[in-house]
């Protein structure tokens, strides 16, 4: 059989690799093994049922569930239909799904079972028009996704322009409201393509991930594994021993995951009693792991792991090393094959730094967003004319062109791979009726990396706890952006213009 043509169109990929590596076995998740023809057939099913609800090109699908082979389906369905998904995380509550789904303008929400109750109110805030249930939920107003299951099996992906709109990913933003990174069907296959080709990963490998499929990082992983025939572990959420029996059990190659879960295995004290001998590499990202941690893990599991950068304004990786080149602990790498990086100098973004002095890291290629939708001002802010992205982060490079991350430009909270801005933890806690004043700022965390700090100003008379301000963030905020810490202060820092100085906050502790 001849090969069919590579695709720049994501919701291609399964019928391609359907039609390449058909029986083999893509996914094994959640205690059940699909082949690419299986992944394929439900796809279709998944997209005939939606275009016959209307659904199709120019339309926005939100996806909120975590990590399950009905995530995938839908991914690839959605995008199958001609429309653009919306992936979202899981720890969302149904506030800000709300604004995601109004902001851009989702027709569906396609959700876990247990997401039910916390939708049931959002079509009388939204303009969604179906809302599909996984499981075995039956809600009045919602559709199960087994009614999505009955569609065609012979559907194929609807032709679209590489450079149209793929995916609306939302990343926080600096000013208390998150922001829809725009991304085509060319930015995500390119990232996933030459981070194929960095990693050299094929079909004759086996990847556990427990990286959520919402998240460019696990997109990425997901996304390659299916488009160059690897077979992809998917656990639904990380814990150490699921980690390492899926690793010994199916003989896994590799392995991508964040600094937490690496720290969190080498501490197991179950460790020695897995083979993991299978593997060939792993790589981390999400955050700067600390180069002790990599030697004590490369040692203790006897094989490379590698760091990568990325951002979900760029459709996933930007920089790694080539697993056949030389890797350099600390450093996030080199840019990828095709994408050009530079260190910018902070007070003229035009002037690139040479290699030493420390300036911001800024991407310009083909994996770099189209915008932020309905944002044409964050979009200026963010693209320059000539197609620099700002990446926000504060970086050097060496004599050899590898990039290291010193520090970040604004005032970003990295816990544990997800990013958390303070103003929209502020924006939530400023509401509470006992906050006169609050500032948000980092806290080092030996397992997280960084945890938010929340300092608050009481208002005159009130009596308020800590417990207090906490289970109101839980009700507004998704579980990783809850301050872990809050410290009740009698002032905040401030300018001579009464603006908060969150760099001086750290002098509160004392």
């Amino acid at each position: 059989m001849s090969r069919p043509a590579r695709t720049w169109n994501l919701g291609a990929v399964l019928p391609y690799a359907a039609a390449v590596y058909g029986n083999k076995t893509a996914l094994v998740t959640g205690g059940r093994s699909f082949s690419f023809t299986d992944l394929d057939a439900l796809s279709s099913r998944v997209a005939d049922s939606l275009s016959r609800r209307g659904v199709g090109r120019g339309d926005v699908v939100t996806l909120y569930a975590s990590n399950c082979w009905e995530w995938i389906v839908s991914y690839y369905g959605i995008l199958r239909t001609g429309a653009a998904v919306n992936p979202i995380n899981v720890m969302l509550t149904a506030e800000e799904v709300v604004f995601v789904a109004n902001d851009c303008g989702a027709k569906a929400v396609i959700a876990s079972g247990d997401k039910g109750h916390a939708l049931s109110a959002i079509r009388d805030q939204t303009r969604v028009d179906h809302i599909v249930l996984f499981g075995d939920a039956v809600m009045d107003g919602t559709i199960p996704f087994a009614d999505l299951l009955t569609g065609s099996l012979d559907i194929p992906a609807v032709a679209v322009d590489p450079d149209s709109l793929s995916t609306i990913g939302y990343t926080s933003g600096t000013t208390g409201h998150p922001k829809g990174a725009m991304t085509s069907h060319r930015n995500v296959l390119t990232s996933t393509a030459m981070t194929a080709v960095m990693h050299a990963r094929n079909d004759s490998d086996t990847v556990v991930s427990a990286l959520p499929c919402s998240h460019v990082y696990g997109n990425v992983v997901m996304n390659a594994a299916f488009w160059y025939g690897m077979t992809l572990v998917l656990l639904p959420k990380f814990n150490e021993r699921d980690a390492l029996e899926a690793i010994q059990t199916h003989r896994a190659t590799m392995f991508d995951g964040v600094p937490t879960m690496y720290m969190y295995l080498l501490a197991y004290p179950e460790r020695a009693n897995y083979d993991v001998s299978s593997l060939r590499l792993c790589t981390v990202g999400g955050q700067v792991m600390p180069v002790a941690k990599m030697e004590a893990f490369e040692a203790e599991f006897g094989c490379p792991l590698i760091e990568l950068w990325g951002m979900t304004e760029i459709a996933g990786l930007g920089t790694t090393h080539a697993f056949y080149g030389e890797r350099r602990h600390g450093s996030i790498g080199v840019p990828l094959p095709g994408v050009e990086c530079r260190i910018a100098a902070a007070d003229d973004p035009s002037r690139t730094l040479p290699s030493g002095e420390v300036g911001e890291l800024m991407v310009r290629g083909p994996i770099v967003m189209q915008g932020y939708f309905g944002n044409p001002q964050g979009t200026r802010d963010t693209i320059t004319a000539d197609g620099w992205l700002h990446s926000g982060d504060l970086a050097r490079t060496d004599k050899d062109g590898y990039i290291y991350i010193v520090d970040r430009k604004k005032d970003m909270i990295i816990t544990g791979g997800f990013n958390i801005y303070p103003a929209e933890l502020e924006r939530v806690l400023s509401a509470h009726p006992a906050v006169a004043l609050v500032a948000v700022g980092p806290q080092p965390d030996e397992a997280k990396g960084e945890i938010a700090k929340a300092y608050i100003v009481r208002k005159a008379g009130a009596d308020v706890t800590a417990e207090d301000i906490l289970d109101y963030a839980r009700a507004h905020l998704a579980a990783y952006k809850v301050p872990r810490q809050i410290l009740f202060v009698d002032d905040l820092p401030k300018t001579s213009t009464g603006k908060i100085m969150r760099r001086e906050l750290k002098r509160l502790d004392a």
